[in-house]
């Protein structure tokens, strides 16, 4: 009986942003699965696999967990992505999600929101949550983004105050329902970086915020979400009005600021912010930390207390270029501030100390199971080197010059001292390997 009773409900997606819910028990095989995708979606799935993070699903499914986003993808390619969770409908499904399995379920039956991913997130974000939800409720509607390469929608609260940004994954950068024209690319497929693929920011966005203990860095809270409206993108014809595409995408607190690091000069910036937002570009690999996504917002009540630059607050953003799946180079904005060129503090050398990348790859495989491991071997790679390197007396700018790559007199590339200690573990391992 009780094996019986157990049934999940999961998203299937293919990889052109197809999607569809349905309800799974405990006895489904695989097979049984693809043939009711192949019923509802009118395609073959001879010669497809379903994949679930980095492993493809042979026949058990009892490894899914509620709410997981499984991939559908041929057979030949299925290896290129195992951790895309974009909701996007076909014109098969209608504009949204199809629920197999039980009953019909509705548009709006479980709200506009639900959460898929950073499930232990913060009772902040919940709340937001709700907020936007009022704010829909009361006709309040979500106000599209401007500029940027992507999609990306301004959820309010019900006076009209924004307070969450939302992000869906198949409107990403060359995305197939990227609002901006900046398609070509099916999910999964390499995106603007060769070691991050189309439709994998969002879940990049949930990791960043996970791994900032404690708020260090002040990354705003985040978490990965479906998420219903009629306002997203489809780059479709038969796109019909008054339908509500249903998405998977990061759902960010939006945080109130004066200005963009880019719009000013570093001088004011207080030495602790900048090494806080280092920390975390250290731990993170990030490819595309520049000025325009760090905000700038000035504290009134620390200004009154004390001087004019401990007053200013750094907060980070857009982390979706973050823990790439393999090493390349780096890009810190940071890195020839004066600050970083400072010895870090007791505090800072403290944060850096407790940091368990064993611990944080355990909690991003529960919060987020379709990272895939690459992202989370980065992750610790980076985390054990920064203990190494703070450990040994080296201050951020030093630490974030070994991690990036420099010319060499004749104008090639050469790779960075940390791919070069990488390379000989590597050789050591192989070597060792072969005398066993």
């Amino acid at each position: 009986k009780k094996q019986q009773g157990w049934r999940r409900r999961i998203f299937v997606q293919t990889d052109n942003g197809s999607v569809l819910g349905m309800e799974v028990h405990r006895s489904d095989k695989v097979q049984s699965i693809k043939k009711k995708i192949q019923a509802v979606l009118r395609i073959s799935t001879e010669n497809s696999d379903l994949s679930f993070g980095d492993h493809v699903l042979e026949d058990d499914v009892s490894e899914l967990r509620c709410d997981s986003p499984v991939l559908l993808a041929r057979s030949s390619t299925i290896h290129r992505s195992f951790s895309t969770p974009c909701l996007c409908p076909s014109k098969k499904e209608s504009n949204a999600a199809i629920f197999l399995g039980g009953e019909e379920e509705e548009e709006d039956s479980r709200g506009p929101f639900e959460i898929v991913g950073g499930w232990s997130c913060c009772a902040r974000i919940k709340r937001l949550i709700q907020e936007s939800c009022a704010g829909i409720e009361r006709g309040v509607e979500p106000l599209p983004a401007q500029g940027g390469l992507g999609g990306a929608y301004y959820f309010r609260d019900r006076h009209g105050k924004k307070i969450a940004i939302v992000k869906p994954a198949d409107e990403e950068p060359l995305a197939p329902n990227n609002p901006r024209g900046f398609v070509g690319r099916r999910l999964g497929q390499a995106g603007l970086s060769r070691s991050i693929r189309v439709g994998e920011t969002g879940i990049r966005e949930v990791a960043a915020y996970l791994l900032d203990h404690g708020h260090f860095a002040q990354v705003p809270a985040t978490v990965l979400v479906k998420a219903v409206h009629p306002i997203f993108h489809i780059n479709s014809a038969w796109s019909r009005s008054g339908s509500k595409p249903a998405k998977i995408g990061s759902f960010q607190e939006f945080v109130e600021h004066d200005y963009e690091a880019s719009e000013c000069g570093c001088s004011r910036f207080p030495a602790s912010a900048v090494h806080r937002v280092g920390i975390l570009d250290v731990r993170l690999f990030n490819t595309d930390r520049h000025a325009g996504n760090i905000l700038v917002r000035h504290n009134t009540t620390t200004a009154a207390t004390t001087n004019m630059c401990n007053s200013v607050e750094l907060i980070p953003i857009d982390h979706g270029l973050c823990l790439p799946e393999s090493i390349e180079d780096p890009y810190f904005e940071w890195l020839h501030w004066p600050q970083a060129s400072f010895p870090f503090s007791e505090e800072e050398l403290d944060y850096i100390r407790v940091l368990d990348p064993a611990k944080d790859a355990d909690m991003l495989r529960k919060q987020l199971p379709m990272l895939k491991e690459a992202c989370i071997r980065m992750m610790i790679l980076c985390t054990s080197f920064l203990k190494r390197a703070a450990e040994a007396g080296l201050c951020l700018a030093e630490v974030g010059s070994m991690m990036s790559r420099e010319l060499d007199d004749s104008g090639e590339t050469c790779s960075s001292e940390l791919e070069k200690m990488c390379t000989v573990a590597r050789d050591q391992a192989a070597q060792e390997s072969a005398l066993a």
